[in-house]
């Protein structure tokens, strides 16, 4: 029986490591696809959500299975609670992949706003969030988690900094307004994509230490010490 559950978890960590990579490609792709003007890849990552959605559901009743007929206790049942979690971040990032996908077919219809800056630099942090999550969680890596919990605030400045330019376009150039919004939402979406980067970190670390860091606050300067005057240039 301890044979057969030891196995049953690792297959539970294989399928969502597969799941992750998946997810991980997603989002690369959906960003190539707005960056090259691509419509047509834009068109296939949207096509292929429900790849994602069948792995969750395919996670989540073994999971199910696992808490149900195993009882696990102490490390073992932190991991399946924690894959719980992960399974629904995984999901969640592949729904935003189609987001950017579908904000990339539309903006590939128009004329470009401007030469990006800021938004391949913040899909390039997101990206690497993302990666290095899901290998944090493969080898039960707190720190390389922890490192992941830090840069969620570049990617927060990264987010203020695009959406304010591109509100300040709108009004300069009416005309740009659409195309504007299109970029707005890809930025808000990479956004979303950090913050459950982090989610995953988090639940490494819950693993691997059995800490909760929920919202890292432990991360993050306190008030006093930001600037919180400061504008984002």
């Amino acid at each position: 029986m301890q044979r057969h559950f030891v196995e049953e978890l690792e297959a539970l960590k294989t399928n969502l490591i597969k799941m992750g990579s998946f997810a991980e490609e997603s989002i690369a792709r959906a960003i190539r696809a707005l960056l090259e003007r691509d419509a047509v890849l834009a068109r296939e990552i949207m096509a292929q959500d429900e790849r994602i959605n069948a792995m969750e559901i395919e996670i989540g009743d073994a999971i199910v299975d696992l808490l149900a007929l195993q009882q696990p206790v102490a490390t073992d049942l932190r991991f399946i609670l924690a894959a719980l979690k992960i399974n629904n971040d995984l999901e969640r990032i592949g729904d935003h992949a189609v987001n950017i996908a579908e904000s990339a077919l539309k903006y590939a219809e128009g004329e470009p706003v401007k030469p990006f800056v800021d938004l391949p630099r913040m899909a390039q942090v997101t990206k690497a969030m993302l990666r290095d999550s899901i290998d944090a969680f493969i080898h039960a890596d707190s720190a390389k988690a922890r490192s992941v919990l830090v840069s969620d605030d570049t990617i927060d400045d990264l987010n203020r900094k695009i959406v304010s330019e591109l509100v300040a376009l709108m009004r300069a150039e009416p005309v740009l307004i659409e195309q504007a919004l299109d970029l707005i939402r890809v930025s808000r979406n990479l956004e979303r994509v950090a913050d459950l980067s982090t989610n995953i970190a988090e639940e490494v670390v819950f693993v691997a230490e059995a800490h909760v860091v929920k919202h890292h606050a432990e991360e993050k300067p306190s008030p006093q010490s930001r600037d919180s005057g400061s504008n984002p240039a």
